[in-house]
């Protein structure tokens, strides 16, 4: 093949257009209330979201472009074991949540954030500090990640410049995060969900059929190599599953828009918006593995033109088999993962900005609380109530600009600075969330957790465990990956459980 079928600049265009006017529309009739003008509002939806738009957001968020692609290339690489160390860990990322969505709602009825939570559980400065590092770091890599393969992806299968691709999606995402915040998120989020669905189950089922049936699928479980058809094959285990489970369950434990949710969601329906989520999730990837099944059959003759990514198989599949239309597809579900994360990741960023780096009086905290927990206020109190919620949603939205705008800064780092990739990004981003994973753990189940053990064990991990893990991927050895990983996360559990309370306190 020696020309993938792709859209036109001008086609490209008109559906960035109208995906985008649709998302704003959306979300201006269906999420644009007065009350989304206060903090509590515009950071977690007043607490009273349904679980079927809770289960979606979820389900939507974690899918991001990468990932639909991701999921195939492992399909076509590595077979069955690939994708099923890719979809298995993903799927064990959301469901720990229902263990630990629970829990922080019980300890923190009215939070906000995770620092915010290990804040006032630990009471400690310098680790609050420390634990902003790596969840500010977690959001910027969510938006950077989307803004540059989206700009990538949209601009191979369209024509659009880069840049220019990445730019539309910023404003676009801007404009209707804008106008009420997680809301927005959780609304386009349901949408989204149900444009990538309907994309799989068109897409997929038409493939299989053009390509001659199951028997056609069948032909290439074993991967491009035929030889990974044990679902439980060792060296995948090793060399990618360990590495994949740690990093995606770390990562998920390590990201704001999912503690997020746990603080919008009803409460009572926090473990029902989780399962399903994670279902919704799984079952995506695990369909769209066909596609690198079928690219793995090499009766098909399904290649890719030199130069192109791996990771854009499944694309390539999709042109060899179906129309131009069903490209068009695609390409719309390319664009809702990207959106679904995007506006997550800002979002999430200005409830971290709101939170935990705007300062506050004594008495504005006292008035936040009772705001917080519906006492009545006195009129003084209702005026300086409602400075402060139009001074939260004022900084809410410039959280987002500003993360959107860094986030297009570093995008354009990773492509145009020599030597400098997305694979540079990756390593840090991985493993800079395994280093605080443990200790939130602890600090929701242990009551004997103390600052000093969660400062030194993530301070030893970042300085020590980090850097190892860089190391391992520049000489490209598994042994060293993998020994790296389990070394931040030893590490950092060691100091919490070598340096507990010295007496024992109950949990905040």
């Amino acid at each position: 093949m020696d020309k993938l079928l792709t859209l036109t600049a001008s086609q490209g265009y008109l559906l960035l257009a109208v995906y985008g006017l649709i998302m704003i529309l959306v979300t201006y009739f269906f999420a644009r209330w007065k009350r989304y003008r206060s903090i509590q509002g515009f950071l977690v939806a007043e607490r009273n979201v349904k679980w079927w738009l809770g289960a979606a957001s979820i389900a939507a968020s974690w899918i991001w472009a990468p990932a639909l692609f991701v999921s195939v290339q492992s399909a076509y690489q590595q077979g069955l074991p690939g994708i099923f160390w890719f979809t298995f860990p993903n799927i064990i990322a959301l469901l720990i949540y229902i263990w630990l969505a629970p829990k922080i709602r019980e300890k923190m009825p009215f939070g906000y954030t995770l620092p915010q939570y290990i804040k006032h559980r630990l009471q400690s400065e310098k680790v609050h500090k420390m634990y902003l590092f790596p969840y500010f770091f977690y959001q910027l890599m969510a938006v950077t990640v989307q803004l540059f393969a989206g700009g990538h992806l949209v601009s191979f299968l369209t024509g659009i410049p880069f840049i220019t691709a990445m730019l539309i999606m910023a404003a676009t995402v801007l404009i209707y995060a804008f106008i009420s915040g997680l809301e927005s998120s959780f609304v386009t989020d349901f949408i989204q969900f149900i444009s990538i669905v309907v994309g799989v189950v068109v897409v997929v089922p038409w493939a299989i059929s053009a390509a001659g049936g199951w028997s056609a699928v069948n032909l290439g479980l074993g991967g491009v190599t035929g030889q990974f058809r044990n679902i439980f094959d060792p060296g995948v285990a090793f060399s990618f599953g360990i590495v994949t489970a740690i990093g995606l369950i770390s990562g998920a434990i390590s990201d704001q828009q999912y503690w997020q949710r746990a603080f919008a969601i009803k409460k009572d329906n926090l473990v029902k918006s989780f399962v399903f989520g994670a279902i919704m999730f799984g079952i995506v990837p695990v369909a769209l593995s066909s596609l690198g099944f079928l690219a793995a059959n090499s009766a098909l003759g399904i290649t890719l033109p030199a130069g192109v990514d791996i990771s854009l198989i499944g694309v390539a599949a999709v042109s060899h088999l179906l129309p131009l239309w069903a490209m068009g597809l695609f390409v719309i579900m390319l664009l809702s993962a990207l959106y679904s994360t995007l506006d997550s990741g800002v979002v999430a960023t200005s409830s971290l900005y709101v939170t935990d780096v705007v300062k506050y009086s004594d008495r504005e905290k006292e008035i936040l609380e009772k705001i917080d927990r519906g006492t009545q206020l006195t009129s003084e109190e209702q005026t300086i109530g409602e400075r402060l919620d139009d001074r939260g949603v004022k900084n809410s939205r410039k959280a987002m600009f500003w993360i959107t705008a860094l986030g297009l800064l570093v995008a354009l780092a990773a492509n145009y600075i020599p030597g400098f990739g997305l694979k540079h990004l990756w390593w840090i981003f991985n493993t800079i969330a395994a280093c605080v994973v443990v200790p939130t753990i602890l600090s929701l189940y242990w009551s004997r957790l103390d600052a000093r053990g969660v400062f030194w064990g993530v301070l030893t991990a970042f300085v020590i465990g980090v850097p190892l893990f860089i190391y391992g991927n520049i000489i490209d050895k598994p042994v060293w990956i993998v020994g790296a990983s389990l070394f931040i996360i030893a590490v950092s559990t060691g100091f919490c459980l070598a340096m507990p309370k010295k007496n024992q306190e109950g949990l905040v």
